[in-house]
């Protein structure tokens, strides 16, 4: 039963991220590749690919985890709070940018 849970939750988080990469202008497919998934999502907030290094780098990494949903959040018209959903209940948040109303928008 938990291993069913698991695989729904994430089958969930994979369609999710596909969807969201789609309207953000990127392939939906590089939701599923690793490392070019982090890529493509430090495209779609329009940071730097070596920021992808940071991410491997302990105490680093949730720093810039946290300003790069709080970006992705800004970039679908979403407020902090929101950032705060994306990182401790993706499998619910995921999905409402995916699914919802939200409009990617590019910040210049």
């Amino acid at each position: 039963m938990i291993v069913a849970g698991w695989l729904v939750i994430t089958g969930v988080l994979i369609t999710a991220l596909w969807k969201t990469f789609e309207k953000a202008g990127e392939p939906g497919w590089a939701s599923i590749v690793p490392i070019y998934n982090t890529l493509t999502l430090l495209r779609i907030v329009d940071k730097p690919w070596w920021w992808v290094f940071l991410l491997i780098i302990p105490f680093v990494n949730i720093v810039v985890l946290i300003w790069v949903l709080n970006l992705l959040g800004k970039r679908f018209g979403k407020s902090e709070a929101f950032t705060i959903g994306l990182l401790f209940l993706p499998f619910i948040f995921y999905p409402k940018l995916a699914w919802g109303d939200a409009t990617f928008r590019r910040i210049s």
